[in-house]
């Protein structure tokens, strides 16, 4: 049978995770939101 305390002890997160955490984390990331209030943000300054 599996002792899942013991196997949470020998359990180290992978470093290309922790890699790629840090750099979605730290992104400035647009999103459909963002290019929304773009676009309304420049049919307001047309009109």
């Amino acid at each position: 049978m599996i002792n899942f305390e013991e196997e949470l002890k020998k359990f180290h997160p992978s470093l290309e995770l922790q890699d790629a955490e840090e750099i979605l984390n730290h992104r400035d990331m647009t999103d459909m939101t963002d290019i929304f209030f773009d676009i309304i943000k420049e049919t307001d300054e047309e009109v």
